[in-house]
């Protein structure tokens, strides 16, 4: 009974290295996006609605949101919401949580910035974008020493 016992908790600690391994590959693809799509926007806002070169850049930022953002975005929540039952009492999990929601409304803007550029109707100059790029490295430099190094 003992080495069943034991077996159980090495399958389960198992599983939970393989969910923890893909929850960060999937992090990774997901801020690789954040960093990306609004340097495109920047380049795409310098570019003349319906030119050619405007029209790359919609098919670029379409592929990069679709097939590459969304579902990274999927499997990072979905991997991580199995691994936060241990933490939810942590303060430091709650600072790390909140920055979270700051990456989540960065994906929710830059997708709806997305659509206008699609349409032609962006208002935005490349400076406002230039701006947006810096917040997903921000919420970045609270997120990451919030879980190595739990302060609190």
């Amino acid at each position: 009974m003992e080495f069943l016992d034991f077996m159980t908790l090495f399958n389960l600690w198992g599983y939970m290295l393989w969910i923890k391994a893909l929850h960060v590959i999937s992090i990774i693809t997901w801020m690789a996006g954040l960093f990306y799509l609004p340097r495109l926007y920047v380049y795409h806002a310098m570019e003349e609605p319906g030119s050619a070169t405007s029209e790359r850049f919609k098919v670029m930022e379409r592929r990069l949101l679709k097939a590459i953002m969304n579902p990274s975005l999927i499997v990072a929540v979905i991997t991580g919401m199995l691994l936060w039952g241990q933490f939810l009492t942590d303060g430091w999990f709650h600072v790390k949580l909140l920055a979270v929601v700051g990456l989540l409304v960065c994906h929710g803007l830059y997708a709806r910035w997305r659509k206008d550029f699609l349409e032609d109707r962006n208002t935005r100059g490349h400076r406002f974008y230039r701006v947006w790029n810096e917040a997903p490295t921000l919420m970045m430099l609270i997120i990451v020493p919030m879980v190595i190094v739990k302060p609190f």
